[in-house]
C-alpha cells in the first residue's frame, strides 16, 4: 500500500510562484513514475505532468510547458511541483500520482490507481 500526502497549495496572484510537494509512503515500487494532475470544478482530472522513477525525464502538458517543473528527490520520496508564471486558469486541486511509467504517461486518470488527497491552488487575477 503506497500513501501519497500533498502539501504547499494556497493563494498566489497571477504572474506568481508556488510550489508543491509529494511525499510518498508506504510500499513505494522501485519502478514507479510520479505525476501530477489537476482537475477542474465539474471537469474531469487532467494531466499537469510525470517525472520518470530516475528523476531523468520528464513530460508535461503543453498548457504548462515552460512554466511548470516537475522535480524528485527519491532519498525524501518526496517529488515536486515548481509553478512559476502562474495564471488565473490553473486555479484547481492538483492531485499527486504514482504507479508504472507507462500507465502514467496515458496521461488519462483512468489509469492511475495510486492518489494523493489533492490540494488546492488558487490564482487571483
Amino acid at each position: 500500500q503506497v500513501q501519497l500526502v500533498e502539501s504547499g497549495g494556497g493563494l498566489v496572484r497571477a504572474g506568481g510562484s508556488l510550489s508543491l510537494a509529494c511525499t510518498a509512503s508506504g510500499r513505494t515500487d522501485s519502478t514507479w513514475a510520479m505525476g501530477w494532475f489537476r482537475e477542474f470544478p465539474g471537469k474531469e482530472r487532467e494531466f499537469v505532468g510525470a517525472i520518470s522513477r530516475s528523476g531523468r525525464n520528464t513530460y508535461y502538458d503543453e498548457s504548462v510547458k515552460g512554466r511548470f517543473t516537475i522535480s524528485r528527490d527519491n532519498a525524501k520520496n518526496t517529488m515536486y511541483l515548481q509553478m512559476d508564471s502562474l495564471k488565473a486558469e490553473d486555479t484547481a486541486v492538483y492531485y499527486c500520482a504514482a504507479g508504472p511509467p507507462e500507465l502514467l504517461l496515458l496521461r488519462s486518470y483512468r489509469a492511475i490507481e495510486v492518489w494523493g488527497r489533492g490540494t488546492l491552488v488558487t490564482v487571483t487575477s
